[in-house]
């Protein structure tokens, strides 16, 4: 019989529920199918919100056998570019401290929230004596580079990007979400003999397709007659949204069409300020839903917009893709068609591809879903949820993952 020790796990991150962020929903899904395979699990996580600094959670809990531990003063928001750094160092120093004083554990995972997390799991996991689990959720400091954030050859720029070739050498295991993003990680940190690609997945007991006339979000929200494209999600320089807006300026005068952005994030505030200034009543900003609210927010939708930047194919995987499938509701991609999500919206026929910067294009598509019939949007959504059901399935998605925190790459798991 395995010891204890050997049967327990140490998860580090930054964000995880009730915070509606995704990775720590991502996360949670992890824990409690490693606690049901008869493993401790524990959890160093922040006392606030991790989007809404002003919320506060229990710094104990147990949440589907999972042993939670928050940590006070571990975020101070999204605001900026240094609230988020100061948030995530303080963090980090105590989560290191009490990993290192808790009980030893026989693996430990860390994924990118915040972006320093490898540096911290690398040296817990060393001092522990403990094998390592990367989950690289993004890829820092290359996506702050390319959004224009920081500078390549900034300091912090050049140690975080030094530690991270260290974290990815020293994991047992280093998880990925697209082969995009293998191929990034083996060009700038190696890695090659640790990597294994597990998309992210939607949360399926979570979100289902409800019927518009069903779902009291529309009702709520002043939604019912029109045709609602949503973007849910981060509101982030990363997943720009500037052709949609510019889209929705020329339809003002379009009746059955409305932009409806729900989330939050270091462009809301630019977002809002467009709005105002171009008298967009065609578009409205919601707050981010709870997991318990997302089967209503998300299927509130007729169509769903995904947008990933130019720059960042294997840099981001914007996994709102797949809550918006488990919606039965097709996709609208903003962004370059060689990317994963290009490869999933042209593979499965479940949507829509415009270029950024092709507005003309953009508007063609919007027109077509204003005045496409029902069933002819319901059938490229059919298609989406239908794709969860076999190589996209939660169950299958979170099995792989927790396949290789067990056993290591030699798994062989790679979905």
């Amino acid at each position: 019989m395995r010891s204890a020790r050997e049967r327990s796990l140490l998860f580090i991150s930054q964000c995880y529920p009730p915070d509606p962020a995704a990775l720590g929903q991502h996360l949670h899904d992890v824990a409690r199918e490693m606690v049901r395979r008869g493993y401790r699990v524990r959890v160093l996580t922040s006392r606030r919100g991790f989007t809404d600094r002003g919320e506060r959670y229990p710094a104990r809990q147990e949440m589907d056998g999972v042993e939670v531990r928050r940590l006070a003063g571990g975020s101070m928001g999204k605001t900026s570019l240094r609230a988020r750094a100061l948030g995530g160092a303080s963090f980090l120093a105590q989560a290191t401290l009490r990993a290192m004083l808790g009980p030893r554990p026989s693996g430990v995972l860390v994924a990118t929230s915040p972006p320093m997390a490898p540096i911290a799991g690398r040296l817990v996991a060393g001092l522990r004596r403990a094998p390592l689990t990367l989950w690289l959720m993004d890829l820092n400091p290359e996506q702050a580079i390319l959004a224009g954030t920081v500078g390549a050859s900034a300091p912090a720029a050049r140690l975080l990007d030094g530690a991270n070739r260290l974290a990815v050498r020293g994991s047992r295991t280093v998880v990925v979400l697209d082969r995009f993003m293998a191929e990034r990680v083996r060009r700038r940190w190696d890695g090659r003999d640790h990597l294994a690609v597990v998309p992210a997945w939607a949360h399926q007991n979570h979100i289902a397709p409800i019927p518009h006339g069903d779902n009291p979000f529309r009702a709520l929200h002043g939604l019912d007659g029109k045709r609602v494209v949503m973007y849910s999600g981060n509101l982030s320089p990363v997943h720009p949204l500037d052709t949609m807006l510019q889209a929705a300026r020329e339809l003002r005068d379009e009746p059955r069409l409305l932009f409806l952005l729900v989330g939050d994030g270091g462009q809301r505030a630019a977002i809002e300020q467009t709005i105002r200034n171009d008298r967009l009543d065609n578009v409205k900003l919601l707050p981010y839903q709870q997991l318990g609210e997302l089967r209503f927010s998300l299927s509130a939708a007729d169509v769903h917009l995904v947008s990933m930047g130019a720059t960042m194919v294997g840099v981001v995987h914007p996994s709102k893709i797949y809550g918006a499938m488990a919606a039965g509701r097709p996709i609208l991609y903003l962004g370059p068609r060689s990317s994963h999500i290009g490869e999933i919206v042209d593979r499965l026929d479940i949507g829509w591809h415009v270029d950024h910067g092709d507005v003309a294009g953009a508007l063609k598509v919007l027109r077509e879903v204003a005045s496409s019939p029902a069933e002819a949007l319901e059938v490229r959504g059919r298609r989406a949820l239908h794709a969860l059901d076999g190589e996209l399935s939660q169950r299958r998605l979170v099995a792989s993952f927790c396949d290789l925190l067990e056993q290591g790459p030699r798994a062989g798991a790679s979905a």
